[in-house]
């Protein structure tokens, strides 16, 4: 399956992150071998719903590179390259339920019908026999949210329960989403949850955003009352669920299979681009599993990653190290490690405001750069002594990225939303990374 010329290669993973079929692994090492690979990049799809459309976002992003391949200096072109597609089963966070179609604090806004089709869409993602059954039960509590506290402290308790501790690290989500009374936490998230604002203090472009697909698309972030609530409790168990699996995919089966590459293929160049929660599913895979060696990664790249700023920070809070600090203090990556960022994501943007909301939180700061959560699709890698702050350059543009350093691409100009990624200034970015290995 060549995209865009390139030798590539599929492997599909298991919700509990094995690999699906091992023959596919074993098709792609004699692809590497018969081919004459130099360099190996491995690309992680983020949120969907089906296959078809993460194999359309490779299509558009290899397309993308090749053009940019064809203009690239210092050799790079010469090098022979081939694509291994991860393909692991996400369920998409609802962005649309996030973006105002009207105006702000408008009660009564979420009909019943949004809420439980976030539900069943949940329990269909979970695939958890138990998890079906409370999730069923929150559904049935649903029409009572307006009217009785009891029904609102039950539904939030058991919309949480299919939360795993290990699902909330502590500079992603605040403890109080988990360790609050239920109906204290739904009358927090009962406030609207305003988007990061804008440099010139505008509120991220809201008001040209106000027209989504469907009726009840466009409703919870900026709308208040208990359905709103249960919209944004929904959407963000949906999220640490789909956070939580994207590292369980990245250090168990793509870790595993990266290392059996390495091991067959030493002198391969390994390259991982990641989109959404595949930012985090590839940034895993470069951690490694606690106790293992790390693989030989030679360049990262996150394109509009969906984890927290602080994910590879030093000392966020004064005192705890991001997730993922080790891979910058370990230096996992030799090459440099590029993350694109802009406040037109607004499904980046807004999921973290609402765990804000959960902390209690009503600054103006909320979901920005001083925000303690904030999301690195957003805002690039806070509190990182490593990370420099830049913009995402046009082709031709002369990147200076130097290895074993991180660097936070602007890229308001360019991408135009969380999904906008395969785009020419994107693929020009990761060659110039490429080169630099």
């Amino acid at each position: 399956m060549p995209l865009s010329g390139f030798p590539s290669f599929e492997v599909q993973f298991t919700k509990s992150g094995d690999v699906h079929d091992p023959k596919e692994v074993d098709t792609g090492l004699k692809l590497l071998r018969d081919e004459g690979v130099t360099d190996l990049i491995v690309i992680s799809h983020g949120w969907n719903n089906d296959m078809s459309q993460a194999r359309s976002l490779y299509e558009r992003f290899f397309d993308a590179f090749r053009k940019a391949l064809s203009s690239a200096q210092d050799g790079v072109s010469a090098r022979r390259f081939g694509v291994m597609a991860i393909l692991w089963p996400s369920k998409k966070f609802a962005e649309t339920e996030l973006i105002p179609s009207g105006a702000a604090g408008t009660r009564s806004a979420v009909p019943d019908e949004a809420v439980k089709t976030e539900i069943d869409e949940l329990i269909e993602a979970l695939d958890d026999e138990q998890a079906s059954v409370r999730l069923q039960k929150a559904k049935e509590l649903v029409v009572q949210l307006e009217d009785k506290s009891s029904a609102r402290e039950e539904f939030a308790n058991l919309v949480r329960s299919v939360l795993d501790d290990p699902a909330i690290d502590k500079e992603d989500a605040p403890a109080e989403l988990r360790d609050l009374p239920g109906e204290q936490v739904m009358q927090r998230l009962s406030r609207p949850a305003l988007p990061p604002p804008d440099e010139d203090g505008s509120r991220g472009g809201a008001a040209s955003i106000g027209t989504t697909k469907g009726t009840a698309a466009g409703v919870g972030g900026l709308f208040s009352g208990m359905k709103a609530a249960a919209l944004k409790l929904v959407n963000t168990v949906t999220y640490y669920k789909m956070k939580e699996r994207a590292g369980v995919v990245g250090s168990g089966g793509v870790y595993k299979t990266l290392k059996q590459i390495k091991a067959a293929l030493p002198n391969v160049k390994l390259h991982l681009v990641g989109h959404s929660f595949g930012g985090r599913l590839v940034t895993a895979a470069a951690a490694g599993p606690e106790g293992q060696p790390a693989i030989e990664i030679d360049s990262l790249t996150l394109l509009q990653a969906a984890f927290s700023h602080h994910g590879f920070a030093q000392r966020f809070d004064g005192k705890s190290d991001g997730f993922f600090r080790s891979v910058v203090s370990e230096k996992k990556v030799r090459g440099p490690i590029l993350i694109t960022c802009t406040k037109n994501d607004r499904a980046v943007g807004l999921a973290y405001p609402i765990a804000s909301l959960a902390a209690g939180q009503v600054a103006a700061s909320i979901g920005d750069k001083d925000d303690p959560y904030g999301g690195i699709g957003r805002n690039g890698a806070q509190k990182t002594p490593e990370a420099s702050d830049g913009v995402l350059l046009d082709i031709g543009a002369d990147y200076k990225f130097q290895g074993n350093l991180l660097y936070n691409l602007t890229a308001d100009s360019v991408i135009t939303d969380h999904s906008d990624v395969a785009k020419p200034q994107v693929a020009h970015a990761v060659v110039a990374a490429i080169a630099t290995t």
